[in-house]
Order: structure tokens, then sequence, then C-alpha cells
């Protein structure tokens, strides 16, 4: 299987302080992906540095062929990869239909047109509401966002991520804080999400990384521990000891 994420010698370091540290990482193209490890073992900051908010001290990042490791996150975002946060990043005192037309409009020349108004961004309308409808949302497009349920948010995250039409999307704790009903369908939303595409997602909950992923790369103080299927990564007695109080990173 050709590989469309590659990373090699990666490292991050903050004020000496060594957070990332891998020697490779490859996600197959069209591949459901796991990230885990214990609290603090790297995963957040390996997600910062592939998607350029946190520099790489060193290291290459290469996505399909082309290195992208000195890049900022809009130029990796053109190049098609993109990513959500563990926390809420919407724009709160807007509809939900508006915040899927303020991503959809950044593939447009809209974003250079400073006073577009609603006529000139008419034409997002449909594309918007069909990505909303793709995540369960096509009740709720005129709802303000700061007033949809936990759940729906991160679905509405979602919806404008796919906005963007990435390559690879990279997923930070999508279930985190849900419920079991909000797991299930998050689950099934990136299910279809991934269809056509890459998606790399940290995860703790196990079941979720069960049922979605085909690899999964365990990491630790920073570093890979190992990598493979779920049976196989969870009958590794090293994974078995880092999930039972083996050291991490921050």
């Amino acid at each position: 299987m050709a590989s469309i994420l590659i990373a090699r010698d990666l490292v991050k370091t903050y004020a000496g302080f060594t957070a990332l540290d891998i020697a490779e990482l490859a996600i197959g193209e069209g591949t459901i992906h796991a990230v885990i490890g214990p609290n603090g073992a790297g995963k957040t900051t390996l997600f910062n540095v592939l998607s350029g908010f946190a520099p790489a001290t060193r290291g290459s990042v290469q996505l399909a062929g082309e290195e992208i490791a000195r890049l900022d996150p809009a130029s990796i975002a053109r190049r098609g990869m993109v990513r959500s946060f563990q926390i809420n990043s919407i724009f709160p005192s807007m509809t939900a239909l508006d915040n899927v037309k303020i991503a959809l409009a950044a593939l447009t020349p809209l974003p250079r047109r400073a006073l577009a108004g609603p006529a000139a961004t008419a034409v997002l309308d449909d594309p918007a509401r069909e990505l909303l409808a793709s995540v369960g949302l096509e009740t709720e497009r005129e709802s303000v966002a700061g007033t949809l349920p936990y759940g729906a948010k991160r679905s509405l995250e979602l919806a404008i991520a796919l906005a963007q039409n990435p390559r690879v999307l990279l997923l930070d704790e999508p279930t985190a804080g849900m419920g079991m009903e909000d797991i299930e369908r998050t689950i099934a939303l990136i299910r279809r999400a991934a269809v056509g595409r890459t998606v790399v997602l940290v995860e703790h909950n196990l079941r979720v990384v069960s049922d979605l992923c085909e690899r999964i790369t365990v990491m630790q103080r920073g570093g890979v521990l190992t990598e493979g299927t779920y049976d196989e990564v969870r009958a590794d007695e090293r994974v078995i000891a880092a999930y039972l109080g083996g050291g991490s990173r921050a």
C-alpha cells in the first residue's frame, strides 16, 4: 500500500525538552489510521507538527511526495491536509450554514473580497447544505452554532473540515466528551468521511479505534512504541505496560 503521509526523523523540542522524536511514521493512502498512547505521549504535538501549527525542530514530513515540514497551516491545508482540534473551533455567533460557507469560500476568490455580501456567497448555499446533511445537521443549518449541543458542534467541525475537500483528514479526539449515542453517530460519520480519503485520528476510546481503524500507531514518551492492527497492539506487553503506568512526555 502506498503511503500518502510520511514523517522521518521528526523532532520537536521546547526549551531543550524533546516533546517529539519519531524515526519514521508512514500512513497508507485510503486508510483510517489511529494514533494512541497514554496522556502526554506526544500525540497532539505530532498533529501540531504535521499540520504546521508547531514548526518541527528538525525532520521531514511529506504529503503525497511533497515536503511540507516548513509550511504554515494554510499552505498545508491548500495542499490537501486539514485537521480538527480537541476544543471546538467554530464561529459560535454565526449559523451552522455560514460556518460551512466560510470554509467553502476559502477555496474560491471570495476571501479576497472583504466586502462580499450574501449575493456573492449565495453560490455556496447548496454545497454548504449538502455538507451539513452529510453530517446529520440538515435541520440545524440556520441554528446559531454556539447554541448547538456538544455532539452537533463536533459534527459541524467535521463538515467544516470536509468543506476543504482534504486528501488527508486529521481528527484530534473526535469523540472526547461524548455520550454513547453521539459516539455511535460519530463513528458512522467518520466512516463515511473516509470514503475516498485518508483519516488519521488521535483517540482515547479504544472501542472507537477497534471499530474504525485498520492500522494503529502507539506513542510513548514522544516516540513510536509500536504499530500494527488492533489485535496486535492490544496483545503487545509494551503497550500494556505503557497504559498501566509507563512514563510519558508532555
